[in-house]
């Protein structure tokens, strides 16, 4: 055993540390690992004991070996939409233990975890003084009872804490007040690491914080105290060189960068960013960039501390003395970012933030980036290729005033989303613009759907400091809430005569958002076109009301007096912005209002909650049951998957939101127009979750969203493949459908699984490349075991969804190319029997095609979890013979 602990004193106080150092000094080559993997080396190190973590796992990360390593997070977060799942899997397994005849309520969570409830509110209301208070009465209305289940599981769960509504968005939260860089904890000091069931938790790693996201699924079993396997991850060394150039913002840069490293190929690798160009970016900046690493494919967008992250944990109300303990062990550790060191990366990006040029990314992809120059020609290149650049604007009348709108019009702008309102730097350069804007009598067309929604209440304070907030809301920019809204497809509906005239003539409309996400169909089902942009431009473009135009050569408006106003006449320089920031930002407003973050509002103080230890289920509810998993215990082991029936075909870059979508439940009330509850030939074209929710006596007013009804599976496995844009190569129409064989009838994808389940036929999937891209959904695997779909066959794996897969049991393989497939074939897959991490299996057609196949389990405890039917189970099993002896 190695001999590596230590004191080192901090001010008056004296901390135990296990010390790389003092590894160093035994030999062992530390100087060379990126800081991103010393502090995975410290993770395990501290908890070397030869049994759970021995000498091998230390030395296979100082020799870089691509070997399986264990990880012991030290904390978790949570959001509402993937926590109501996690949660009710902890209730479900404390059920399962009780039926056993043991104490259910000793299943705790033994790692600390935060939800943050940031998921569930929708822009209904916009455009007034009062659309904050309205969109928060309609989502207590909708979600009371998943909010009552989370008040209890507060309550009755240990290390278990909650953020109600209204108070921001999860990884704002989580960089300005959660997150601790440094931990203290039993007189010790380490570096504070975590997992979180969102894709974005990466936006930690902006102010040195190792975290990624994972699914529900691999959190639970985190949570009661099982390690994470991982492979050796190989680390990316993004070298930053220059400054960025005046008019570039950090939106801009995280653009280019996701561009460049998707071309990189960095999924599954760790990116880490160093160089001179460090300098010039402020923590803000890089919490931006860490924020959109899954858009880049990397694990981790890492960013070692140095004093620019100092300054941020004292700005947003860190006390000294915790920021002089961060700086003294990290300085102790060798995790104080230094030029000066012998790091070795596995491979090397050089990226010069001065050649960035202001840029939005779009219509479907946050990788496509164009450049705002040439946006223009582009996006109307874009609609030319979809035949649609013919079409005649229309005039439409909206309360009143008759205006013209057609292709490229914007019709939703909203700055949104934690990647970028956690910048001050973008907000105030927004609130600025609105102000030359107001000033110089400009106006936002009136088919534009305006929001903004930080993801701080402290974006408020600053901008109400600053005088801007007025100026913003004269626009129709007036805050909707406190949470992700658009960026998660909670756009809410349009403006009904914008939508009606998008239905009638088929127009290629847009919407631009501060986001990190555009998937197609993602932020509103009749829009065409979705491009992401810094807050600036999602301002830019709503005056304009066309994302058509050429900035530089085309006014944004005109003035009262007919004079033509350009976006440079009101774009605030730089050092404008920063002067307002040092002005009207302080401590004092992160500590006041991150004192009362636990406490909610009087409607969320008013939830009542029953007193029992065990969560008593309500039959008749459809938005929280008891779910499925633990109903039967599966007998370990993996046979041959013979005479499987393929239930989809899909293309390239199928998202998690395609999978499992998180958005409204029904896109158009026109399909129930003819719809009769007793006549099933009425049934056609009706999403079979709405079926459901209508037979259960909801309201069609009442669906309310995919994710919001994630405590209910039976509503979720109606949703798998349900979304209106996925496309199944099987069949000719658009949507969830699939054909029925032998019998070749065209079905919904669940109804077709349930007939399938019926005859007892095994089911597949095959698809493309980058498959499960998108949000760590887990839902999106969850809904694939439950429509009997045992393995899926793609190109390539996103790694969420590939490791979520497995988690459910379901067996990825991934193909060097799809074999020709009509969808007909009977699939037989041989060699699962004896399973090893990079074994060849053979997918056989009963065409007489054969293609040779990866199994994707990437190891050992990946093979234990899918013997035993899932993670989920196996941690059920383990914990059973703990509570036991």
């Amino acid at each position: 055993m190695l001999d590596v602990k230590k004191n080192i004193k901090v001010g008056r106080k004296s901390y135990g540390i296990v010390s790389l150092k003092s590894l160093e000094e035994q030999g062992y080559d530390v100087k060379s690992l990126p800081y991103s993997l010393r502090i995975l080396l410290e993770n395990i190190l501290r908890r070397l004991d030869g049994v759970n973590v021995k000498d091998d796992h230390i030395k296979a990360i100082l020799e870089r070996k691509r070997v399986e390593i264990p990880f012991y997070p030290e904390r978790i977060i949570l959001q509402d939409y993937t926590g109501i799942p996690v949660v009710l899997d902890l209730v479900a397994m404390r059920n399962a233990v009780t039926r056993q005849g043991l104490d259910g309520s000793r299943i705790n969570p033994v790692v600390p975890v935060d939800l943050v409830i940031d998921h569930s509110v929708q822009v209904d209301r916009f455009g007034t003084s009062y659309s904050l208070r309205e969109n928060m009465e309609l989502e207590f209305k909708r979600n009371e009872e998943r909010y009552r289940l989370l008040k209890w599981a507060q309550k009755n769960f240990s290390n278990f804490r909650v953020v109600p509504p209204g108070n921001g968005i999860i990884h704002q939260v989580n960089t300005e007040y959660l997150a601790s860089v440094v931990v203290e904890k039993d007189n010790m000091l380490f570096p504070e690491t975590l997992v979180g069931t969102d894709s974005h938790t990466t936006m930690v790693n902006g102010i040195g914080v190792v975290g990624w996201g994972v699914g529900g699924l691999e959190a639970e079993a985190a949570m009661v105290g099982e390690p994470m396997y991982i492979e050796m991850p190989q680390v990316v060394g993004v070298r930053l060189i220059g400054s960025p150039v005046e008019g570039v913002t950090a939106t801009d840069i995280v653009l280019s960068l996701t561009q460049t490293l998707r071309k990189k190929n960095v999924v599954g690798k760790f990116v880490e960013y160093f160089g001179p160009g460090l300098k010039s970016l402020t923590a803000q900046d890089r919490t931006t960039i860490a924020n959109m690493a899954p858009e880049y494919g990397a694990t981790v967008g890492f960013f070692p501390v140095d004093e620019k992250t100092l300054e941020f944990l004292l700005l947003t109300g860190r006390s000294r003395e915790k920021v002089k303990m961060v700086e003294t062990y990290l300085r102790e550790q060798g995790l104080f970012y230094s030029e000066e060191n012998e790091i070795r990366y596995d491979d090397l990006v050089e990226f010069d933030l001065s050649k960035v040029e202001p840029s939005i990314a779009g219509p479907k992809n946050p990788d496509e980036r164009i450049s705002l120059r040439e946006s223009k020609e582009k996006i109307r290149g874009i609609v030319k290729d979809l035949g649609l650049e013919d079409k005649e604007p229309k005039v439409i009348d909206i309360k009143g005033e008759k205006v013209l709108m057609g292709n490229y019009s914007v019709v939703i702008a909203a700055i949104t989303s934690c990647t970028n309102t956690s910048n001050p730097f973008v907000l105030m350069g927004a609130g600025l613009m609105a102000k030359r804007a107001v000033e110089r009598g400009l106006k936002v067309k009136p088919y534009v759907k305006t929001s903004l929604a930080p993801g701080s209440v402290v974006v408020r304070d600053y901008l109400e400091r600053a005088g801007l907030l007025p100026y913003l809301e004269a626009l129709g920019f007036h805050i909707v809430g406190f949470g992700c809204t658009t960026c998660i497809g909670n756009s809410g509906p349009l403006i009904p005569e914008v939508e009606n005239a998008i239905k009638e003539n088929d127009f290629y409309t847009a919407a631009i958002l501060s986001g990190n996400r555009n998937f197609e169909g993602r932020i509103n089902p009749y829009v065409k076109g979705a491009f992401i942009g810094s807050p600036m431009l999602v301002l830019a473009y709503a005056l304009a009301g066309r994302i058509d135009i050429d900035f530089y050569n085309e006014p944004i408006g005109m003035d009262p007096n007919g004079r033509e106003v350009y976006l440079r006449d009101i774009w605030p320089d730089s050092s404008e912005i920063l002067d307002v920031i040092k002005e009207n930002i302080g401590p004092d407003m992160y500590r006041e209002r991150y004192s009362r973050v636990f406490e909610g509002n009087e409607m969320w103080k008013e939830l009542n909650v029953p007193e029992d230890k065990t969560y008593a289920f309500d039959p008749g509810s459809t938005y929280i049951k008891e779910p499925p998993w633990f109903q039967e215990i599966k007998k370990e082991g993996i046979d041959d998957i013979m005479n499987a029936r393929i239930l989809a075909i899909f293309g390239d870059n199928i998202t998690t939101d395609h999978i499992s979508p998180a958005g409204i439940i029904l896109h158009d009330r026109s399909l129930l127009k003819n719809f009769d509850i007793n006549r099933k030939e009425t049934w056609a074209n009706v999403p079979p979750a709405v079926i459901y929710l209508l037979q259960n006596g909801v309201s069609p007013d009442d669906f309310n969203t995919y994710g919001s009804r994630r405590g209910n599976h039976e509503v979720m496995v109606r949703g798998g493949f349900a979304n209106p844009k996925i496309r199944n190569l099987m069949v000719d129409v658009q949507g969830g459908y699939t054909k029925l064989y032998p019998d070749g009838k065209v079905m919904s994808i669940f109804d077709a699984a349930m007939e399938y389940k019926s005859r007892g036929i095994p089911l597949v999937i095959f698809a493309g490349k980058r498959y499960g891209q998108g949000s760590s959904r887990d839902w999106a695997a969850k809904a694939t075991a439950l429509l009997g779909i045992r393995a899926v066959i793609a190109e390539g794996f996103e790694r969420i969804h590939r490791s979520n897969l497995v988690d459910m049991g379901v067996i990825p393989i991934q193909v060097e190319k799809l074999p020709t497939l009509r969808g007909d074939e009977i699939v037989n897959i041989v060699g699962l029997r004896d399973p090893y991490p990079g074994k060849k299996v053979r997918v056989v057609l009963s065409t007489g095609a054969e293609v040779e196949g990866l199994l994707r389990l990437d190891t050992q405890a990946e093979i234990e979890y899918v013997k035993n039917g899932g993670i989920l189970i196996y941690t059920l099993k383990k914990i059973l013979g703990q509570i036991n002896q």
